[in-house]
């Protein structure tokens, strides 16, 4: 299902065949999900092309918001914790044009490495494919 897919096998990992359906009418033509993340209530979807940032908002999660990153846009991005194997952390991605960053915060139970290793591959799949 992808190269991405294959890198991860940790518990916050959600199965792309249940989220499928549900983005479908977000994804481009020849877009693919190949790792997706559940953090709480918010996600993290990575497709061949794009990282989708799914915001739930409010007490019920009813109201979403859909931010769309392309690989090219990300200019750098960085975890920030106590250590390698420290559970609670952030993770901040910087846009080209943007002076600030996008910040997630993870706590210890979600896979912030795993989370990381997935982007540093997206973005390096991007590179070597230009």
């Amino acid at each position: 299902m992808g190269l991405l897919r294959g890198l991860m096998g940790h518990a916050t990992e959600i199965d792309i065949d249940k989220i499928q359906a549900e983005f479908e009418p977000l994804l481009a033509e020849g877009e693919e999900i190949e790792v997706a993340f559940k953090m709480i209530r918010d996600m993290l979807i990575f497709t061949n092309t794009r990282l989708i940032l799914v915001d739930k908002e409010g007490i019920t999660g009813k109201r979403q918001e859909f931010l769309s990153i392309p690989y090219r846009s990300i200019v750098r991005f960085s975890k920030q914790s106590k250590g390698i194997l420290d559970l609670d952390a952030e993770l901040r991605l910087w846009i080209f044009g943007q002076d600030d960053p996008i910040v997630k915060n993870f706590s210890k139970s979600e896979n912030i490495n795993g989370v990381y290793k997935t982007l540093s591959q997206a973005l390096i799949t991007q590179a070597t494919s230009q």
